[in-house]
Protein backbone atom coordinates (compact mmCIF):
# COMPACT_ATOMS: atom_id res chain seq x y z
CA UNK A 1 0.00 0.00 0.00
CA UNK A 2 1.62 3.15 -0.75
CA UNK A 3 1.67 6.32 1.40
CA UNK A 4 -1.10 8.43 -0.84
CA UNK A 5 -3.40 4.96 -0.04
CA UNK A 6 -2.20 4.91 3.35
CA UNK A 7 -3.42 8.11 4.42
CA UNK A 8 -6.71 8.01 2.89
CA UNK A 9 -7.06 5.09 4.67
CA UNK A 10 -6.70 6.49 8.44
CA UNK A 11 -8.88 9.55 7.08
CA UNK A 12 -11.44 7.40 6.14
CA UNK A 13 -11.46 5.48 9.53
CA UNK A 14 -10.52 7.88 11.66
CA UNK A 15 -14.22 9.82 10.22
CA UNK A 16 -15.88 6.32 10.71
CA UNK A 17 -14.93 6.10 14.07
CA UNK A 18 -15.90 9.71 15.74
CA UNK A 19 -19.18 9.34 13.98
CA UNK A 20 -19.84 6.19 16.06
CA UNK A 21 -17.99 7.91 19.12
CA UNK A 22 -20.21 11.12 18.84
CA UNK A 23 -23.42 8.15 18.30
CA UNK A 24 -22.36 5.65 21.49
CA UNK A 25 -19.57 6.87 23.43
CA UNK A 26 -18.02 4.53 24.41
CA UNK A 27 -19.98 2.15 25.98
CA UNK A 28 -19.12 -0.55 28.75
CA UNK A 29 -22.25 -2.82 28.70
CA UNK A 30 -25.01 -2.99 26.08
CA UNK A 31 -27.52 -0.90 28.73
CA UNK A 32 -25.27 1.69 28.36
CA UNK A 33 -24.81 1.45 24.40
CA UNK A 34 -28.79 1.82 24.34
CA UNK A 35 -28.75 4.45 26.85
CA UNK A 36 -25.92 6.75 24.98
CA UNK A 37 -28.24 6.08 22.03
CA UNK A 38 -31.40 7.19 23.12
CA UNK A 39 -29.87 10.15 24.64
CA UNK A 40 -27.72 11.31 21.35
CA UNK A 41 -30.29 10.90 18.76
CA UNK A 42 -33.01 13.14 19.68
CA UNK A 43 -36.79 12.07 18.64
CA UNK A 44 -39.00 14.67 18.04
CA UNK A 45 -42.29 14.93 19.05
CA UNK A 46 -44.11 13.20 16.17
CA UNK A 47 -42.00 10.12 16.62
CA UNK A 48 -41.57 10.66 20.61
CA UNK A 49 -44.59 11.80 21.66
CA UNK A 50 -45.06 14.47 24.11
CA UNK A 51 -47.39 17.62 24.68
CA UNK A 52 -48.09 20.47 22.79
CA UNK A 53 -49.27 24.04 24.14
CA UNK A 54 -50.40 26.76 21.96
CA UNK A 55 -50.27 30.51 24.01
CA UNK A 56 -51.31 33.87 22.97
CA UNK A 57 -48.96 36.50 24.71
CA UNK A 58 -50.97 39.34 26.40
CA UNK A 59 -49.04 42.14 24.78
CA UNK A 60 -51.41 44.72 25.84
CA UNK A 61 -49.46 43.58 29.67
CA UNK A 62 -46.30 45.28 27.84
CA UNK A 63 -47.58 48.28 27.06
CA UNK A 64 -49.55 49.29 30.15
CA UNK A 65 -46.28 48.65 31.80
CA UNK A 66 -44.49 50.68 29.48
CA UNK A 67 -46.79 53.32 29.72
CA UNK A 68 -46.84 53.28 33.30
CA UNK A 69 -43.34 53.24 33.61
CA UNK A 70 -43.43 56.44 31.38
CA UNK A 71 -45.81 58.11 33.57
CA UNK A 72 -43.48 57.78 36.84
CA UNK A 73 -40.59 59.17 34.90
CA UNK A 74 -42.67 61.84 33.87
CA UNK A 75 -43.82 62.74 37.23
CA UNK A 76 -40.11 63.25 38.74
CA UNK A 77 -39.19 65.17 34.95
CA UNK A 78 -42.12 67.77 35.74
CA UNK A 79 -41.62 67.93 39.50
CA UNK A 80 -38.03 68.91 38.71
CA UNK A 81 -39.22 71.59 36.28
CA UNK A 82 -41.97 73.14 38.68
CA UNK A 83 -44.91 72.28 36.26
CA UNK A 84 -47.88 71.39 37.95
CA UNK A 85 -50.53 69.32 36.95
CA UNK A 86 -53.40 67.89 38.26
CA UNK A 87 -53.15 64.00 37.75
CA UNK A 88 -51.65 61.49 35.24
CA UNK A 89 -53.33 58.08 33.90
CA UNK A 90 -53.79 56.45 30.73
CA UNK A 91 -56.32 54.09 29.58
CA UNK A 92 -56.62 49.95 30.51
CA UNK A 93 -56.71 48.65 26.76
CA UNK A 94 -57.97 44.76 27.01
CA UNK A 95 -57.34 43.14 23.73
CA UNK A 96 -54.16 42.58 22.10
CA UNK A 97 -55.97 43.92 19.23
CA UNK A 98 -56.26 47.13 20.84
CA UNK A 99 -52.74 47.20 22.86
CA UNK A 100 -51.00 49.54 20.65
CA UNK A 101 -54.36 52.00 21.37
CA UNK A 102 -52.57 52.60 24.98
CA UNK A 103 -52.97 56.41 25.77
CA UNK A 104 -51.69 59.03 28.68
CA UNK A 105 -53.61 61.31 29.81
CA UNK A 106 -52.82 64.59 31.66
CA UNK A 107 -54.85 66.74 33.29
CA UNK A 108 -55.09 70.40 35.09
CA UNK A 109 -51.98 71.50 33.61
CA UNK A 110 -51.56 75.81 34.09
CA UNK A 111 -51.78 77.29 30.98
CA UNK A 112 -48.90 79.89 32.35
CA UNK A 113 -46.35 76.57 32.31
CA UNK A 114 -48.18 75.18 29.33
CA UNK A 115 -44.60 75.74 27.38
CA UNK A 116 -42.59 74.12 30.26
CA UNK A 117 -44.83 71.22 30.12
CA UNK A 118 -44.20 70.79 26.20
CA UNK A 119 -40.60 70.73 26.50
CA UNK A 120 -39.96 68.23 28.99
CA UNK A 121 -42.23 66.00 27.06
CA UNK A 122 -40.86 65.99 23.78
CA UNK A 123 -37.12 66.42 25.04
CA UNK A 124 -37.53 63.63 26.95
CA UNK A 125 -40.44 61.05 25.64
CA UNK A 126 -40.59 62.48 22.20
CA UNK A 127 -38.90 59.92 20.45
CA UNK A 128 -41.85 57.03 21.52
CA UNK A 129 -44.93 59.71 22.55
CA UNK A 130 -46.69 61.69 20.57
CA UNK A 131 -48.38 64.85 22.59
CA UNK A 132 -51.72 66.21 21.57
CA UNK A 133 -53.56 69.04 23.10
CA UNK A 134 -56.90 68.80 24.18
CA UNK A 135 -57.47 72.13 25.73
CA UNK A 136 -55.82 74.87 27.18
CA UNK A 137 -54.85 72.78 30.61
CA UNK A 138 -55.22 68.87 29.50
CA UNK A 139 -53.18 66.77 26.88
CA UNK A 140 -53.26 63.00 25.44
CA UNK A 141 -50.17 61.36 24.47
CA UNK A 142 -50.19 58.32 22.25
CA UNK A 143 -47.33 56.08 21.04
CA UNK A 144 -45.90 56.42 17.73
CA UNK A 145 -46.98 53.45 15.43
CA UNK A 146 -43.21 52.51 14.66
CA UNK A 147 -42.71 52.84 18.46
CA UNK A 148 -46.39 50.18 18.88
CA UNK A 149 -44.78 47.75 16.53
CA UNK A 150 -41.35 47.96 17.89
CA UNK A 151 -42.91 46.94 21.68
CA UNK A 152 -44.91 44.41 20.37
CA UNK A 153 -42.22 42.80 18.38
CA UNK A 154 -40.03 43.12 21.26
CA UNK A 155 -42.69 41.52 23.22
CA UNK A 156 -43.17 38.42 21.54
CA UNK A 157 -39.38 37.71 21.22
CA UNK A 158 -38.93 38.30 24.47
CA UNK A 159 -41.20 35.87 25.80
CA UNK A 160 -40.29 33.25 23.00
CA UNK A 161 -36.91 34.08 24.51
CA UNK A 162 -37.85 33.66 28.18
CA UNK A 163 -39.95 30.61 27.51
CA UNK A 164 -36.97 28.68 26.24
CA UNK A 165 -34.63 29.42 28.59
CA UNK A 166 -37.18 27.88 30.69
CA UNK A 167 -38.23 25.02 29.15
CA UNK A 168 -34.31 23.99 28.41
CA UNK A 169 -33.26 24.55 32.13
CA UNK A 170 -35.83 21.22 32.56
CA UNK A 171 -33.49 19.29 30.16
CA UNK A 172 -36.14 19.02 27.20
CA UNK A 173 -33.53 20.49 24.82
CA UNK A 174 -34.98 18.78 21.91
CA UNK A 175 -38.47 21.16 22.82
CA UNK A 176 -39.14 23.86 20.29
CA UNK A 177 -40.59 27.25 20.57
CA UNK A 178 -41.71 29.00 17.58
CA UNK A 179 -44.10 31.92 16.56
CA UNK A 180 -47.20 30.79 14.92
CA UNK A 181 -49.52 33.08 12.49
CA UNK A 182 -48.75 36.37 11.93
CA UNK A 183 -46.42 37.73 15.02
CA UNK A 184 -47.69 40.99 14.54
CA UNK A 185 -51.43 40.66 14.89
CA UNK A 186 -51.94 37.19 16.59
CA UNK A 187 -48.41 37.55 19.27
CA UNK A 188 -49.25 33.49 19.33
CA UNK A 189 -46.17 30.95 20.26
CA UNK A 190 -46.10 27.04 19.64
CA UNK A 191 -44.74 25.09 22.26
CA UNK A 192 -43.62 21.58 21.59
CA UNK A 193 -42.11 19.60 24.49
CA UNK A 194 -41.18 15.68 22.91
CA UNK A 195 -41.62 13.17 26.13
CA UNK A 196 -43.69 15.32 28.63
CA UNK A 197 -46.56 13.56 29.10
CA UNK A 198 -48.25 16.21 31.94
CA UNK A 199 -47.46 19.45 30.92
CA UNK A 200 -49.26 21.06 34.45
CA UNK A 201 -45.04 21.19 36.09
CA UNK A 202 -44.25 23.18 32.86
CA UNK A 203 -47.34 25.64 32.78
CA UNK A 204 -46.48 26.36 36.40
CA UNK A 205 -43.38 26.97 35.64
CA UNK A 206 -44.32 29.64 32.41
CA UNK A 207 -46.79 31.26 34.07
CA UNK A 208 -45.08 32.36 37.15
CA UNK A 209 -43.30 35.29 36.71
CA UNK A 210 -40.37 35.02 39.55
CA UNK A 211 -39.59 38.78 39.68
CA UNK A 212 -37.16 38.52 42.84
CA UNK A 213 -36.82 42.24 44.38
CA UNK A 214 -35.11 43.31 47.83
CA UNK A 215 -36.42 45.87 49.62
CA UNK A 216 -35.39 47.75 52.93
CA UNK A 217 -37.72 47.45 55.37
CA UNK A 218 -39.77 50.47 57.03
CA UNK A 219 -41.90 48.68 59.50
CA UNK A 220 -44.29 45.84 60.23
CA UNK A 221 -45.07 42.60 60.31
CA UNK A 222 -49.04 44.29 60.66
CA UNK A 223 -51.62 41.84 61.18
CA UNK A 224 -53.85 43.41 58.69
CA UNK A 225 -52.88 45.95 55.47
CA UNK A 226 -55.28 48.31 57.48
CA UNK A 227 -53.17 48.44 60.49
CA UNK A 228 -50.35 49.53 58.65
CA UNK A 229 -51.65 52.20 57.03
CA UNK A 230 -53.51 53.18 60.54
CA UNK A 231 -50.21 53.18 62.30
CA UNK A 232 -49.32 56.33 59.72
CA UNK A 233 -52.16 58.21 59.63
CA UNK A 234 -54.01 56.06 56.98
CA UNK A 235 -51.97 57.07 53.89
CA UNK A 236 -48.52 55.35 52.79
CA UNK A 237 -45.51 57.75 53.84
CA UNK A 238 -43.78 58.98 50.75
CA UNK A 239 -41.56 56.43 48.06
CA UNK A 240 -43.38 53.37 50.23
CA UNK A 241 -45.45 50.69 49.69
CA UNK A 242 -47.12 47.63 51.68
CA UNK A 243 -46.87 44.24 50.42
CA UNK A 244 -48.55 41.04 52.23
CA UNK A 245 -46.23 38.12 53.41
CA UNK A 246 -46.12 34.63 52.03
CA UNK A 247 -48.23 32.50 53.98
CA UNK A 248 -46.12 29.65 55.42
CA UNK A 249 -47.13 26.55 57.03
CA UNK A 250 -50.96 27.41 56.68
CA UNK A 251 -49.91 30.67 58.66
CA UNK A 252 -50.38 34.50 57.64
CA UNK A 253 -46.80 36.36 57.60
CA UNK A 254 -48.47 40.01 58.23
CA UNK A 255 -48.65 42.94 56.09
CA UNK A 256 -44.79 44.95 55.83
CA UNK A 257 -44.15 48.62 54.98
CA UNK A 258 -41.33 49.13 52.51
CA UNK A 259 -39.48 51.30 50.62
CA UNK A 260 -41.02 51.45 47.11
CA UNK A 261 -37.49 51.63 45.18
CA UNK A 262 -35.86 47.87 45.39
CA UNK A 263 -32.17 47.56 46.30
CA UNK A 264 -31.47 44.61 44.28
CA UNK A 265 -33.91 42.85 41.82
CA UNK A 266 -34.03 39.74 39.80
CA UNK A 267 -31.85 41.69 36.76
CA UNK A 268 -28.83 41.51 39.02
CA UNK A 269 -28.54 37.73 39.68
CA UNK A 270 -25.63 36.05 37.40
CA UNK A 271 -26.77 32.52 38.85
CA UNK A 272 -28.83 30.78 41.09
CA UNK A 273 -28.81 27.42 41.94
CA UNK A 274 -30.98 24.41 44.56
CA UNK A 275 -29.35 23.80 47.56
CA UNK A 276 -29.44 22.16 51.15
CA UNK A 277 -29.03 24.24 53.88
CA UNK A 278 -29.47 23.30 57.38
CA UNK A 279 -31.17 20.25 58.81
CA UNK A 280 -31.63 19.16 55.55
CA UNK A 281 -33.84 21.98 54.16
CA UNK A 282 -33.99 22.86 50.82
CA UNK A 283 -33.57 26.39 49.92
CA UNK A 284 -32.11 28.56 46.66
CA UNK A 285 -28.82 30.29 46.65
CA UNK A 286 -28.20 33.14 44.59
CA UNK A 287 -25.29 34.98 42.70
CA UNK A 288 -25.24 38.66 42.03
CA UNK A 289 -23.30 40.26 38.97
CA UNK A 290 -20.28 42.36 40.04
CA UNK A 291 -22.08 45.87 39.86
CA UNK A 292 -25.16 44.72 42.09
CA UNK A 293 -23.09 43.10 44.16
CA UNK A 294 -20.82 46.37 44.52
CA UNK A 295 -24.27 48.23 45.57
CA UNK A 296 -25.41 45.45 47.61
CA UNK A 297 -22.53 45.45 50.02
CA UNK A 298 -22.33 48.88 50.48
CA UNK A 299 -26.01 49.06 51.21
CA UNK A 300 -25.97 46.14 53.70
CA UNK A 301 -22.80 47.50 55.77
CA UNK A 302 -24.78 51.05 56.46
CA UNK A 303 -27.56 49.35 57.42
CA UNK A 304 -26.51 46.31 59.75
CA UNK A 305 -29.13 45.61 62.83
CA UNK A 306 -31.92 46.97 59.71
CA UNK A 307 -34.30 44.39 57.95
CA UNK A 308 -34.18 43.75 54.37
CA UNK A 309 -37.07 42.15 52.58
CA UNK A 310 -36.68 39.45 50.85
CA UNK A 311 -39.73 39.67 48.08
CA UNK A 312 -40.88 37.61 45.36
CA UNK A 313 -43.87 38.25 42.76
CA UNK A 314 -44.69 41.28 45.04
CA UNK A 315 -45.08 38.63 48.27
CA UNK A 316 -43.01 38.86 50.92
CA UNK A 317 -41.15 35.56 51.18
CA UNK A 318 -38.86 36.50 54.79
CA UNK A 319 -37.54 39.97 56.01
CA UNK A 320 -33.96 39.18 57.73
CA UNK A 321 -32.19 41.19 60.04
CA UNK A 322 -28.89 42.52 57.88
CA UNK A 323 -26.16 40.74 60.71
CA UNK A 324 -22.75 41.83 58.80
CA UNK A 325 -21.73 42.79 55.75
CA UNK A 326 -23.08 41.39 52.42
CA UNK A 327 -21.22 41.13 48.89
CA UNK A 328 -22.76 39.25 46.17
CA UNK A 329 -24.55 36.04 47.97
CA UNK A 330 -27.62 35.31 49.15
CA UNK A 331 -29.80 32.67 49.85
CA UNK A 332 -33.82 32.13 50.13
CA UNK A 333 -35.52 29.46 52.53
CA UNK A 334 -38.69 27.94 52.72
CA UNK A 335 -38.75 25.29 49.63
CA UNK A 336 -40.81 22.24 50.24
CA UNK A 337 -38.75 19.94 48.42
CA UNK A 338 -35.88 19.64 45.98
CA UNK A 339 -38.05 20.26 42.85
CA UNK A 340 -39.58 23.15 44.19
CA UNK A 341 -36.13 24.82 45.07
CA UNK A 342 -35.15 24.02 41.80
CA UNK A 343 -38.36 25.70 40.02
CA UNK A 344 -37.57 28.56 41.61
CA UNK A 345 -33.68 28.70 40.80
CA UNK A 346 -34.63 28.05 37.29
CA UNK A 347 -37.68 30.79 37.10
CA UNK A 348 -34.73 33.08 38.51
CA UNK A 349 -31.94 32.47 36.15
CA UNK A 350 -34.27 32.77 33.17
CA UNK A 351 -35.97 35.96 34.21
CA UNK A 352 -39.56 36.96 33.83
CA UNK A 353 -41.96 37.04 30.96
CA UNK A 354 -42.37 40.78 29.89
CA UNK A 355 -46.47 39.86 29.78
CA UNK A 356 -49.17 37.71 30.75
CA UNK A 357 -50.07 34.38 28.70
CA UNK A 358 -53.42 32.79 27.62
CA UNK A 359 -53.48 28.82 26.53
CA UNK A 360 -55.52 28.73 23.77
CA UNK A 361 -54.73 24.86 23.31
CA UNK A 362 -52.90 22.16 25.17
CA UNK A 363 -52.50 18.69 23.52
CA UNK A 364 -51.12 15.72 24.19
CA UNK A 365 -49.83 13.23 21.49
CA UNK A 366 -49.34 9.71 23.09
CA UNK A 367 -45.83 7.77 22.01
CA UNK A 368 -47.34 5.17 20.07
CA UNK A 369 -48.07 7.26 17.35
CA UNK A 370 -43.94 8.11 17.63
CA UNK A 371 -43.43 3.93 18.10
CA UNK A 372 -45.46 3.37 14.68
CA UNK A 373 -43.91 5.86 12.85
CA UNK A 374 -40.90 4.51 14.02
CA UNK A 375 -41.37 0.84 12.66
CA UNK A 376 -43.11 1.82 9.91
CA UNK A 377 -40.25 4.56 8.79
CA UNK A 378 -37.49 1.72 9.42
CA UNK A 379 -39.29 -0.86 7.49
CA UNK A 380 -39.79 0.64 4.66
CA UNK A 381 -36.12 2.55 4.95
CA UNK A 382 -34.99 -1.05 5.72
CA UNK A 383 -36.61 -2.58 2.31
CA UNK A 384 -35.63 0.35 -0.07
CA UNK A 385 -32.02 -0.22 1.38
CA UNK A 386 -31.86 -3.66 0.68
CA UNK A 387 -33.94 -3.58 -2.86
CA UNK A 388 -30.88 -0.86 -3.87
CA UNK A 389 -28.14 -2.90 -2.39
CA UNK A 390 -29.60 -6.03 -4.58
CA UNK A 391 -29.86 -4.19 -7.71
CA UNK A 392 -26.26 -2.46 -7.32
CA UNK A 393 -24.64 -5.73 -6.96
CA UNK A 394 -26.45 -7.37 -9.63
CA UNK A 395 -25.93 -4.43 -12.15
CA UNK A 396 -22.32 -3.35 -11.19
CA UNK A 397 -21.17 -6.81 -9.89
CA UNK A 398 -18.19 -6.63 -7.40
CA UNK A 399 -18.19 -2.36 -8.21
CA UNK A 400 -21.72 -2.53 -6.25
CA UNK A 401 -19.94 -3.74 -2.72
CA UNK A 402 -17.66 -0.70 -3.69
CA UNK A 403 -21.00 1.51 -3.38
CA UNK A 404 -22.51 0.01 -0.94
CA UNK A 405 -19.83 0.10 1.62
CA UNK A 406 -19.87 3.88 0.49
CA UNK A 407 -23.92 4.01 1.25
CA UNK A 408 -23.49 2.43 4.64
CA UNK A 409 -20.58 5.24 5.69
CA UNK A 410 -22.95 7.44 4.18
CA UNK A 411 -25.48 6.59 7.05
CA UNK A 412 -22.61 6.57 9.76
CA UNK A 413 -21.46 10.23 8.78
CA UNK A 414 -25.27 11.58 8.78
CA UNK A 415 -26.13 10.02 11.87
CA UNK A 416 -23.24 11.16 13.63
CA UNK A 417 -23.09 14.96 12.38
CA UNK A 418 -27.07 14.83 13.67
CA UNK A 419 -25.38 13.23 17.52
CA UNK A 420 -23.13 15.85 17.29
CA UNK A 421 -25.23 18.65 16.33
CA UNK A 422 -27.73 17.67 18.96
CA UNK A 423 -30.43 17.64 16.40
CA UNK A 424 -33.75 16.32 16.94
CA UNK A 425 -34.81 13.56 14.56
CA UNK A 426 -38.44 14.33 13.29
CA UNK A 427 -40.73 12.05 10.47
CA UNK A 428 -39.63 14.93 7.84
CA UNK A 429 -36.03 14.09 8.94
CA UNK A 430 -36.20 10.62 8.76
CA UNK A 431 -37.53 11.81 4.68
CA UNK A 432 -34.24 13.55 4.12
CA UNK A 433 -32.30 10.58 4.93
CA UNK A 434 -34.13 8.07 2.72
CA UNK A 435 -33.55 10.94 0.02
CA UNK A 436 -29.90 11.17 1.11
CA UNK A 437 -29.53 7.27 0.54
CA UNK A 438 -31.12 7.65 -2.72
CA UNK A 439 -28.50 10.72 -4.32
CA UNK A 440 -26.16 9.13 -2.47
CA UNK A 441 -26.99 5.89 -4.54
CA UNK A 442 -27.56 8.34 -8.10
CA UNK A 443 -23.71 9.60 -7.52
CA UNK A 444 -22.42 6.25 -7.51
CA UNK A 445 -24.34 5.56 -10.73
CA UNK A 446 -23.07 8.79 -12.50
CA UNK A 447 -19.50 7.63 -11.63
CA UNK A 448 -19.42 3.91 -12.50
CA UNK A 449 -21.78 4.69 -15.96
CA UNK A 450 -18.75 7.01 -16.88
CA UNK A 451 -16.46 4.38 -16.21
CA UNK A 452 -17.99 2.33 -18.35
CA UNK A 453 -18.08 4.72 -21.17
CA UNK A 454 -14.27 5.20 -20.84
CA UNK A 455 -13.57 1.54 -21.03
CA UNK A 456 -15.88 1.14 -23.65
CA UNK A 457 -13.89 3.93 -25.76
CA UNK A 458 -10.67 1.70 -25.38
CA UNK A 459 -8.91 2.92 -22.06
CA UNK A 460 -6.82 0.85 -19.74
CA UNK A 461 -8.76 0.17 -16.47
CA UNK A 462 -6.86 2.46 -14.30
CA UNK A 463 -7.11 5.48 -16.72
CA UNK A 464 -10.59 4.95 -16.77
CA UNK A 465 -11.11 4.95 -13.53
CA UNK A 466 -9.39 8.21 -12.60
CA UNK A 467 -11.23 9.49 -15.98
CA UNK A 468 -14.72 8.51 -14.62
CA UNK A 469 -14.08 9.91 -10.95
CA UNK A 470 -12.76 13.23 -12.60
CA UNK A 471 -15.32 13.70 -15.28
CA UNK A 472 -18.30 12.80 -12.69
CA UNK A 473 -17.31 14.89 -10.44
CA UNK A 474 -18.42 18.16 -11.84
CA UNK A 475 -22.19 16.90 -12.29
CA UNK A 476 -21.93 15.22 -8.69
CA UNK A 477 -21.00 19.30 -7.64
CA UNK A 478 -23.97 20.99 -9.51
CA UNK A 479 -26.28 18.50 -8.38
CA UNK A 480 -25.47 18.71 -5.21
CA UNK A 481 -25.05 22.77 -4.62
CA UNK A 482 -28.48 23.45 -6.66
CA UNK A 483 -30.40 20.55 -3.89
CA UNK A 484 -28.66 22.91 -1.27
CA UNK A 485 -29.12 25.98 -2.64
CA UNK A 486 -32.94 24.68 -2.15
CA UNK A 487 -32.35 23.31 1.13
CA UNK A 488 -31.17 26.69 2.02
CA UNK A 489 -34.44 28.31 1.16
CA UNK A 490 -36.66 25.88 2.88
CA UNK A 491 -34.25 26.51 6.07
CA UNK A 492 -35.37 30.19 5.72
CA UNK A 493 -38.75 30.34 5.11
CA UNK A 494 -40.31 26.77 5.95
CA UNK A 495 -41.69 25.56 9.48
CA UNK A 496 -39.88 23.48 12.05
CA UNK A 497 -40.77 20.33 10.38
CA UNK A 498 -39.35 21.55 6.98
CA UNK A 499 -36.21 23.19 8.34
CA UNK A 500 -35.80 19.33 9.87
CA UNK A 501 -35.55 18.16 6.45
CA UNK A 502 -33.34 20.52 4.96
CA UNK A 503 -31.07 19.92 7.91
CA UNK A 504 -30.93 16.20 7.12
CA UNK A 505 -30.87 16.69 3.84
CA UNK A 506 -27.72 18.89 3.41
CA UNK A 507 -25.39 17.10 5.95
CA UNK A 508 -26.42 13.85 3.84
CA UNK A 509 -25.27 15.79 0.81
CA UNK A 510 -22.35 16.45 2.28
CA UNK A 511 -21.24 13.32 3.81
CA UNK A 512 -22.18 12.15 -0.15
CA UNK A 513 -19.45 14.15 -1.59
CA UNK A 514 -17.29 12.80 0.73
CA UNK A 515 -18.24 8.75 0.11
CA UNK A 516 -19.10 9.32 -3.56
CA UNK A 517 -16.28 10.47 -4.60
CA UNK A 518 -13.02 10.25 -1.95
CA UNK A 519 -14.46 7.47 -0.15
CA UNK A 520 -15.29 5.21 -3.16
CA UNK A 521 -11.98 6.12 -5.45
CA UNK A 522 -10.09 5.06 -2.20
CA UNK A 523 -11.95 1.59 -2.34
CA UNK A 524 -11.02 1.13 -5.71
CA UNK A 525 -7.26 2.54 -5.51
CA UNK A 526 -7.18 -0.21 -2.85
CA UNK A 527 -8.65 -3.50 -5.05
CA UNK A 528 -5.97 -2.09 -7.78
CA UNK A 529 -2.79 -1.45 -6.16
CA UNK A 530 -2.37 -5.00 -5.41
CA UNK A 531 -2.28 -5.76 -9.44
CA UNK A 532 0.71 -5.37 -11.32
CA UNK A 533 -1.49 -5.43 -14.89
CA UNK A 534 -5.08 -5.06 -14.44
CA UNK A 535 -6.95 -6.46 -17.88
CA UNK A 536 -10.56 -6.30 -16.73
CA UNK A 537 -13.00 -4.30 -13.94
CA UNK A 538 -16.12 -6.05 -12.57
CA UNK A 539 -18.37 -3.24 -13.54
Amino acid sequence: MNSNLRIKAIVIIAVLLVCIYGVIGIPKSKAELVENWKKNIRLGLDLRGGSQLVMQIQVQDAFKADADATIDRMKDELRKAGVDYGAIDRNDPQGIGDADQIQINVHGVQSTKAGDFRRVVNDGFGSIWILTPLNSTDYKMTMKPSEALRLRKDTVTQSQNTIEKKINGLGLTESSVQERGNPEQDAQLLVQMPGVDDPARVKDILKTAALLELFDVKDGPFSSREEGLAKHGGILPLNTQILRGAPRGGQEQGWYLLSRTPVITGRDLRDARPQQGEAGRWETNFVLAQDAAKRFERFTEANIGNRLAIVLDKMVLSAPTIQNKISDTGRITGAANHEEASDLALNLRAGSLPAGVVYLEERSIGPALGADSIRDGLYSGLAGLIAVIAVMLVYYKRAGINATLALILNAVILIGVLAYFGATLTLPGIAGVILTIGMAVDSNVLIFERIREELRSGKAVLAAVDAGFSKAFLTIIDTHVTTVVSCAFLFIFGTTAVKGFAVSLVIGLVANVFTAVFVSKAIFDFELSGRREVEALSI
